[in-house]
């Protein structure tokens, strides 16, 4: 493995995964879903990057192709500077000890019929990172307490815990082998609010305290992604269309499709909520079996032209960082 470094930890390189669609008894391909089209960013040390966009735009695929989990169609997946898309399986799982994964839910992520400790000291098993059942046992102890739970608590049973408090075995978990990576899948959204508020707070905590640790933070909710992200992806039907600093994005939406999951955010200042502009979007995404030529979003964007359907609009840096795929900015 290459030096830590402040370069980026992460490369994505035009990444495609395509699902082929088959038929008959032969099982013949017919067609391909393409689930991500040409995904392209970079995440950088000690960096927080949020990829949000609505239920279906490939954000999850990403992520399990950068775990190495699907094995992807075209491109490169560059971590530490080795291209993962092109390991066999006996050097991903060397490699995958220095990243991690949260689940979306808690409640099934874990094994019911393991306890807490062994849930949370299965990586360090599995990558061998304990001599001793001593060592073992003050590993799993330190991680209890790392995350905010009773060492006391780690012979209970999943079904023992508040839905809190099983998020946090499931982080205690991802921190076990010490990633340098974490790929934080929709990891609150099954949660209450006031338990998410508590759940990110731990993130940024071990985040401060741990050099070099990165996150990829996939989520569909824009009010939270604001909170934890340094710089925020915005993705529809496969692509990348904006991506920028965080308070950036918040502050001077370019793309159409931001500025329409903008305003659907609510805002607690009720005479900003009343005054501010609300776009409607029209129709349905459409389906990733069958995606509308150029840009994917034209037939439902209000400020779509002609153009817009002739050709896939490129990823273009408009300063300072913030790219923007729109021909229209």
């Amino acid at each position: 493995m290459n030096q830590k470094s402040n370069d980026a930890i992460l490369d994505i390189q035009d990444l495609k995964m395509y699902f082929p669609v088959t038929r008959g008894l032969l099982r013949r391909k017919v067609a391909d879903v393409k689930a991500v089209d040409g995904v392209t960013f970079k995440l950088k040390r000690d960096e927080t990057l949020g990829l949000v966009g609505e239920s279906g735009c490939g954000k999850t695929t990403v992520g399990r192709c950068v775990l190495g989990l699907y094995k992807p169609t075209e491109g490169k997946i560059l971590f530490e500077g080795e291209d993962l898309a092109t390991f066999p399986e006996k050097k991903l799982r060397e490699i995958r000890s220095n990243m991690a994964l949260i689940f979306q839910d808690p409640y099934s992520s874990l094994d019911p019929r393991q306890n807490a400790g062994n849930i949370v000291g299965e990586p360090l098993k599995i990558h061998q990172m304990v001599l001793s059942k001593g060592e073992y046992r003050e590993k799993v102890e330190q991680l209890f307490g790392v995350v905010g739970l009773d060492t006391s608590m780690t012979d209970r049973f999943p079904h023992e815990f508040s839905g809190g408090q099983r998020q946090r075995i499931g982080v205690a978990r991802a921190l076990a082998c010490d990633p340098d990576l974490i790929v934080c899948d929709e990891p609150i959204s099954a949660l209450d609010v006031s338990i998410q508020a508590q759940i990110i707070n731990l993130l940024e905590e071990l985040q401060a305290r741990t050099q070099g640790l990165s996150y990829l933070f996939i989520a569909h909710d824009l009010s939270v992604v604001r909170h934890i992200s340094d710089r925020v992806a915005v993705m529809y039907l496969g692509r990348i269309v904006e991506i920028c600093r965080s308070r950036e994005l918040y502050e001077n939406p370019l793309h159409p499709y931001t500025r329409a999951l903008l305003s659907a955010v609510p805002i607690a200042d009720p005479f900003v909520e009343e005054t501010r502009e609300r776009i409607i979007l029209k129709g349905e995404v459409p389906s990733p079996l069958n995606p509308p030529p150029g840009c994917s979003f034209n037939p439902r964007c209000f400020m779509a032209i002609p153009e817009c359907s002739q050709a896939v609009p490129p990823l273009r840096d408009i300063g300072d960082g913030h790219e923007v795929a729109c021909i229209r900015v």
